[in-house]
């Protein structure tokens, strides 16, 4: 089943999110071929303030556990997280 994982920086944490990129980058790719899509969210300056996930997973349980070790949740970057299933149509 494929979950949509769509986190919610914190006001002001950019540098938190850059600093702690590389390790989030890393633990993504450490999900092979789970990972249907990922990228960050942006503001109207194009400035990153969130991201969107879509991984190809079991159980609910299983996305909530990748939210919760996602290298920028543990670094505290995250003001919200929301977690749902998602039905591909098109293309």
């Amino acid at each position: 089943m494929l979950y949509v994982i769509h986190c919610f920086d914190k006001t002001d944490h950019l540098q938190v999110r850059m600093d702690n990129r590389p390790a989030h980058v890393d633990y993504l790719k450490s999900f092979g071929d789970k990972l249907f899509a990922a990228g960050p969210t942006l503001d109207s300056q194009e400035n990153m303030n969130g991201s969107v996930v879509i991984l190809d997973l079991e159980t609910l349980s299983e996305a909530e556990a990748f939210a919760a070790n996602d290298p920028y949740a543990k670094a505290g970057l995250f003001e919200k997280v929301s977690i749902q299933l998602w039905k591909k149509v098109l293309p």
